[in-house]
């Protein structure tokens, strides 16, 4: 099944086909877009290995999401985007968790390299000013939100921690994620 045989198909028919999980198409899907990612990872401070790593957590997340309708492409060209964004972030994290610093080699894409370099700064003041403006919720708002992103904690059990029903922790962590967005929109617009 080439890439032409995969534009050609509507979109419930290649959400289908993924979500039948046939081994041609996965397989195709898979190969086509590892070297942009290994590219990708091996620019910014990564080996092969890891690139392998990310790339077979993001494609696997990828697969789920399609899997559970957390996301229906339209094409192959929407599941390639999205397999792209999923991963690149798999690596920030990766590299966050490490505490290893953002570098770019400068080897023949100068202009390419700049641009990751321009974003890279931009994500993080965005961090940094999240982090700011985290410090300026409730103690609850900041415990909840702690729970669930950081703590990797179920809705269920934070639910249960709080003396909640588990759609009075769902809306919370609506609201304290709102309230989060409001005060870094506030810091991103003043700063």
């Amino acid at each position: 099944m080439d890439q032409l045989e995969f534009r050609q198909f509507n979109q419930r028919q290649f959400s289908d086909l993924l979500k039948s999980g046939d081994g041609t198409m996965l397989k195709a899907l898979y190969l086509r877009y590892y070297k942009n990612i290994e590219h990708y990872v091996e620019r910014n401070s990564g080996s092969s290995d890891d690139a392998k790593d990310i790339y077979q957590e993001a494609f696997t997340a990828v697969w789920r999401n399609v899997q559970l309708d957390r996301f229906v492409p339209n094409d192959e060209g929407e599941f390639a985007a999205y397999l792209s964004r999923v991963a690149k972030n798999k690596w920030i994290d990766e590299l966050r968790k490490n505490k290893n610093k953002h570098q770019v080699s400068m080897d023949g894409e100068h202009e390419l390299s700049m641009v990751s370099e321009m974003e890279a700064d931009q994500t993080d003041a965005y961090i940094d000013t999240v982090k700011r403006q985290y410090k300026h919720l409730g103690e609850r708002c900041r415990e909840l939100l702690g729970r669930f992103y950081f703590h990797k904690q179920s809705l269920r059990k934070i639910a249960a921690i709080f003396d909640w029903t588990e759609a009075s922790a769902k809306n919370n962590k609506y609201r304290c994620l709102k309230q989060l967005r409001e005060l870094v929109l506030k810091g991103v617009n003043n700063g």
